[in-house]
């Protein structure tokens, strides 16, 4: 069973999208927060991680610049959920390592689901 980490400070939205992973038949695993993300990504090495750019203690973009020089978490493909809409945010997020980047307004669950079946499909994390 493929583990997703989403990494989201919004407690409602964070049960809402993970029982639709868990549904979708994913392992679903939350933080509220950049920290407690970063240290689940260590312990659980999933195989995607969801991030949202503005959390607490350490925001996506810190988060996300942790993960990719880690030799041990640079290849789990993140895919970006945010309500930020910026060119800059969106360049930024990308040059620093993110597989997609989408606006939580955008699109609708089922979308954001096909996304990471997609990503994983072409994902080249390797088994331990």
């Amino acid at each position: 069973m493929k583990i997703i980490l989403f990494i989201e400070d919004e407690p409602n939205l964070q049960k809402l999208v993970g029982r639709f992973l868990e549904e979708e038949g994913y392992r679903a695993i939350s933080a509220l927060n950049g920290e407690i993300g970063l240290q689940l990504t260590k312990k659980m090495k999933p195989d995607l991680i969801l991030l949202d750019l503005i959390t607490p203690k350490k925001d996506g973009f810190e988060v996300l610049q942790e993960l990719k020089k880690d030799e041990a978490t640079k290849d789990i493909p993140v895919i970006i959920l945010t309500n930020l809409e910026g060119s800059a945010d969106v360049e930024k997020a990308l040059s620093l390592g993110a597989t997609t980047y989408l606006v939580k307004a955008n699109y609708e669950l089922n979308e954001v689901v096909k996304k990471i079946k997609d990503t994983l499909k072409h994902s080249s994390k390797p088994k331990e």
